[in-house]
């Protein structure tokens, strides 16, 4: 694939901007379930997207096949001819740079090591008597070149290491626990999954002996795994400038807080970041799809919503400096805003402060699923497991749970964040039509606040 043939291809034919991106990608895995190998898989693909900017309107083509590249950005730039032009688009000025970024691995990733970690996983979990275990383990190889007719040259290669656990108690009741091990990196990324095994798997024979929780507003503290999804879910989404825009409301909703820049939507202790720039997470990165440098995102300062997600298009609707927010799944793609690594910013306190801290709440712990509203207002998120909390003191087990909460209201009563910073691995966001799953990071500390606690059903 040649970048600069496919740029040349666009400006001979009008186009007044033009980037290619080409990219390759190796995968290979295996699948597990009670020791058993369900799958082996192993897959290649390499292609070129290139994209044009002709009149104010966007055209796209993608391809595996070089000799189509000439007829398929021609099309392109005929779709963005026959696109209406109420709102043209303009791209925000950026720097234009050159650079080669190898992202580093220190444990190379080959298919027996990781082979052996899911057995290892296997080997762990089956000590308990669960009824099924499941074990996903992925190795991702990407190598990515971006190329602009304003003449920026990056490459990036890195690899992406994640294991997906699943552990099953039945006895009456059935119990799942699953976890999401890994990020940016070689096999070091899964240092944590062998512990990570065994305590999903006993916790789930744990929670076959607890109750569900009595229905309460009550007081919450959210372990960082918890905090993490819903960060992603109601921080992080409705900091995307396209939702705030309401460009993605027909598909995938907006923002709750659209047009409150400068306003507070949170209390003191509320800080949200987006940061490609964290080593190790599934979302470090030192450029985006359009070229643009990475750099850490102060979405909220103090409980004041300060920034949005951007690409170089909403910049200049926001007259803000573009900050690296365009990404695609793959080459076959437009890019879109996307998190990073959108997580709640760290605090002062320890977290057995923050529980001694309760008279009567529950401790949360561990995402689940999700469920909110377009605007990402009204949520509810469930949660693998919670304990009580009596006299600031950690008590039983409750499971079943589901936490719900609106936006604002919560976020204005959160009154302690942790000092445990965690940034967690997410492998699954949907966004866009066609859709985009994408991997990236989320997380943050312990968090304190006031919501809804209930039990499933």
């Amino acid at each position: 694939m040649d970048a600069q043939k496919a740029i040349k291809i666009a400006l001979k034919n009008g186009a007044a901007y033009c980037d290619a991106r080409i990219e390759t990608y190796k995968e290979h895995g295996i699948v597990l379930e009670n020791g058993q190998q369900e799958q082996s898989s192993a897959s290649y693909d390499t292609g070129i997207g290139v994209r044009v900017l002709y009149d104010g309107a966007w055209g796209f083509f993608s391809t595996t096949d070089e000799s189509k590249l000439e007829d398929g950005i021609i099309s392109a730039i005929k779709s963005a001819k026959a696109t209406p032009k109420k709102n043209k688009v303009v791209l925000a000025q950026i720097p234009i740079d050159k650079k080669t970024i190898n992202y580093p691995v220190r444990k190379n990733p080959e298919i027996s090591e990781l082979e052996k970690i899911a057995r290892d996983c296997h080997d762990i979990m089956r000590r308990y008597k669960i009824s099924k275990d499941i074990i996903s383990a992925l190795v991702c190889q990407t190598s990515k070149t971006f190329e602009s007719s304003e003449g920026a040259q990056i490459i990036q290669s890195y690899t992406d290491c994640t294991v997906d656990l699943v552990a099953i108690a039945r006895s009456g009741i059935t119990q799942s626990i699953n976890s999401t091990e890994g990020g940016r990196g070689g096999l070091e990324t899964l240092d944590s999954v062998l512990e990570s095994a065994k305590e999903i798997a006993s916790k789930s024979i744990e929670l076959l002996d607890a109750k569900p929780p009595k229905e309460q507003k009550t007081t919450l503290v959210m372990n960082p795994d918890f905090v993490a999804l819903l960060t992603h879910e109601i921080l992080g989404h409705p900091s995307e400038a396209d939702r705030v825009l309401g460009k993605e409301m027909a598909w995938a909703g907006g923002a709750w807080w659209a047009g409150k820049i400068g306003q507070k939507i949170g209390s003191e202790s509320l800080n949200v970041i987006d940061d490609p720039t964290i080593p190790g997470s599934l979302g470090w990165y030192e450029y985006d799809d359009e070229g643009v440098r990475a750099q850490k995102k102060k979405l909220v300062q103090n409980g004041i919503l300060t920034e949005h997600m951007h690409s170089r298009e909403t910049a200049s609707i926001f007259d803000s400096a573009p900050n690296a927010g365009m990404r695609a799944t793959s080459y076959q793609f437009m890019p879109l805003i996307r998190m990073a690594c959108t997580c709640i910013g760290p605090g002062k306190y320890n977290p057995e402060e923050i529980v001694r801290g309760v008279k009567d709440g529950y401790y949360v712990s561990n995402m689940k699923v999700p469920s909110i509203d377009m605007k990402r207002h009204n949520w509810s998120i469930s949660a693998q497991y919670a304990n009580k909390i009596e006299d600031g003191e950690i008590k039983e087990l409750v499971r079943d749970v589901i936490i719900v909460g609106v936006a604002p209201e919560f976020f204005s009563s959160i009154d302690a964040c942790g000092n445990d910073f965690t940034v967690r691995p997410i492998t699954n966001c949907g966004k866009g039509d066609p859709m985009q799953q994408m991997k990236m990071g989320n997380g943050g500390p312990t968090i304190r606040g006031i919501a809804t606690i209930r039990g499933a059903g």
